[in-house]
């Protein structure tokens, strides 16, 4: 009797071994699993892109012999973030969709060190309709997943989810975002002229709000022309001149186009919605406010957002308008940001992916099958038939 007792107690000493070494297996493969979905994928992706380069220019006077290099100021371009709120925002998917974008910004300002990051409008969801509670927690929420630190500048343009479309913004709204973000229409920095324009403003109709930014932007024209002339004009004041260098426009709403028909790439619009048209002072500015742009401002590139895809669109005179796709999950399976190496007089672009949303869930799919499959080996379920395949195999090696 004590033998038998004393066998019993051993086997199940040894089943609680074999469970606990197992218990202890599928919990590192969880964390595994958990630690590169959550983190390492950010860093394996983001890892890949790199900042462009630009064309070296050769000195006038002597062939071959390299000018000194131009300061490079390098920028990331990202747009329609949509921070949930308090009304439309689960708060599973306020935590998903905030991490995704937490840890790729924190991870692209970790490898790819840029100086000054742009966001180009819809930075909350729900900014045009939340009370002041609603509005102080999602700004809290956003410089939590936007923390950057000092020596990083963070510029962004009102979008119509921030401020509201023309019918809804008021005075009230547009300087609730401004004393959050830096109201400066003309921000300039190694040379560079940027123009920040509230697009939602530019309705042409004639209002209190839309005058006012209009008016803003002649005085930017007629500044940026003064600092183009080789000697003061009358009429230009004593206003410390800038850079002769064309501006570059960022705005929420993109310049006027029928529809995303002529763009292409893995994350333009989706082909049955390419050729839907788009309607003037909704989805595009108006042709009329757009044809003012470009003559008052003559810039050299212009880059916005609205639409969550990508697009490219050359203007008049090859001005280039390069549509930011969404930093979101929420917005696209791919998200993306546009990388900038630019100088007074030249530029160069780049996309650079984040982690596609299905990868993540195919990832955590197979690997919760495998787990499962690892979980029912020492059970019937699985090692029946396992066992009944290798009879099959010996017998047939036997023949």
């Amino acid at each position: 009797m004590a033998s038998s007792w004393l066998e019993a107690r051993r086997q199940c000493l040894r089943l609680l071994k074999t469970r606990g070494f197992l218990l202890l297996k599928l919990s590192a493969a969880v964390l595994a699993v958990l630690l590169f979905c959550e983190f390492l994928i950010y860093y394996l992706v983001i890892f890949r892109c790199s900042w462009p380069e630009l064309k070296t220019p050769e000195d006038a006077g002597t062939p071959g012999a390299p000018k000194a290099p131009e300061p490079v100021l390098r920028a990331m371009f990202l747009a329609d973030t949509h921070l949930l709120g308090a009304i439309r925002g689960h708060w599973l998917d306020k935590l998903r969709r905030e991490w995704q974008m937490e840890r790729a910004f924190q991870t692209a300002l970790w490898l790819l060190q840029p100086e000054v990051v742009f966001i180009l409008g819809d930075i909350f969801d729900e900014g045009k309709w939340s009370s002041p509670e609603a509005w102080a927690d999602d700004v809290g929420r956003f410089w939590k997943v936007f923390r950057h630190p000092p020596h990083v500048q963070l510029r962004a343009v009102a979008g119509n989810h921030d401020i509201g479309f023309h019918y809804q913004m008021d005075t009230y709204r547009i300087k609730r975002f401004e004393k959050v973000f830096n109201p400066e229409r003309l921000f300039s920095w190694k040379g560079i002229n940027f123009v920040m324009i509230n697009s939602v403003a530019l309705e042409g109709d004639g209002c209190d709000i839309c005058s006012r930014a209009e008016a803003e932007l002649l005085e930017i024209s007629h500044w940026l022309n003064c600092s183009r002339e080789e000697h003061r004009p009358r009429g230009c004041g004593d206003r410390q001149w800038l850079s002769a260098s064309a501006p570059i426009l960022l705005q929420h709403f993109p310049l006027y186009r029928k529809n995303d028909a002529n763009c292409s790439g893995e994350d333009a619009a989706p082909l049955n919605e390419k050729y839907t048209p788009f309607k003037e002072r909704y989805d595009v500015l108006s042709w009329e406010v757009s044809r003012k742009l470009l003559w008052w401002l003559r810039p050299r590139l212009i880059l916005s957002g609205h639409t969550h895809s990508a697009c490219e669109v050359q203007h008049r005179a090859g001005t280039l308008e390069v549509s930011v796709p969404s930093f979101s999950w929420r917005n696209r399976n791919n998200p993306s940001f546009i990388m900038g190496s630019i100088t007074p007089m030249d530029y160069a672009l780049a996309k650079c992916y984040l982690p596609c949303e299905d990868m993540v869930l195919t990832t955590y799919c197979v690997a919760a099958g495998c787990l499962m499959l690892i979980m029912l080996i020492p059970t019937r379920l699985v090692s029946a038939p396992f066992h009944f395949g290798q009879r099959v195999l010996r017998k047939f090696k036997t023949m």
